[in-house]
């Protein structure tokens, strides 16, 4: 078959799903045609090839979306979530002049999303794995911070406390009495509890039953910035706070 047909029947079935899509109670093949400008057997031809491969379903006559084109519209959204937040954090990254990070506690598991950094302001090195030692470093802390008790001496039990650098929390217990004192919220300030040479802050977000987090670091010795630095990233939060939202579900 010649390139050229085979891009115009590309281009057709295309059409046909962007008509389709158009009607969430279903078109009939006339109506798509119709609408489309194609001839009803050509309609018909590609119609039936699209219900064949998934990206449409047919019902008493009608046509719908199927569950390929539904799994390609979920990707899309989640590719533009992911757009979304990886430009914030780098509007952030430069406006701060830190490296910025994005994680959330999802299944029992810590999950840095996202992270923003520059060759001359570099984020801290994972030399040590992030979900098992969620005890020593701000985003850990923070993100701990807003579960209920259970969660958070299960999440220990599956991780237990150990000291990474000099300055790490020594046990569950005392972490724990740190954790209830941190009022609700509130940013968690740690200093080279997992990093040597390091400090970090994190913020609190909670929406719905996600706890998430956004967080930066500094090298210890410009450990005078890190309390302004923190208070700047939250009032950048608190005006975006909208467009976080959707993001929070990547």
């Amino acid at each position: 078959m010649h390139p050229t047909t085979l891009i115009g029947s590309v281009q057709r079935a295309m059409r046909l799903l962007e008509s389709v899509a158009e009607h969430e109670h279903g078109a009939p093949a006339k109506q798509l045609a119709r609408e489309t400008g194609l001839a009803l057997p050509t309609a018909y031809h590609l119609l039936r090839t699209l219900v064949h491969e998934g990206y449409l379903r047919r019902d008493k006559g009608l046509f719908f979306l199927g569950e390929a084109a539904e799994r390609l519209s979920s990707s899309g959204a989640q590719e533009k979530r992911r757009s979304t937040i990886a430009e914030t954090l780098a509007h952030w990254r430069d406006a701060i002049g830190v490296p910025v990070y994005y994680a959330i506690y999802r299944d029992g598991e810590i999950e840095v999303m996202c992270v923003s950094d520059t060759p001359g302001n570099p984020a801290v090195e994972e030399w040590a794995d992030f979900r098992e030692t969620a005890h020593a470093h701000a985003i850990g802390q923070c993100l701990l911070s807003q579960l209920d008790e259970d969660a958070r001496r299960d999440h220990l039990d599956r991780y237990p406390v150990q000291a990474i650098t000099p300055y790490t929390v020594r046990d569950s217990h005392t972490l724990l009495r740190r954790l209830d004192r941190t009022r609700r919220m509130e940013p968690v300030f740690e200093r080279q509890e997992y990093a040597l040479g390091t400090v970090c802050a994190a913020i609190p977000i909670t929406m719905g039953t996600t706890a998430a987090t956004m967080a930066i670091s500094l090298p210890a010795h410009q450990a005078d910035r890190l309390a302004a630095a923190t208070r700047q990233l939250q009032s950048e939060i608190g005006r975006l706070l909208g467009s976080l939202a959707i993001s929070i579900s990547i």
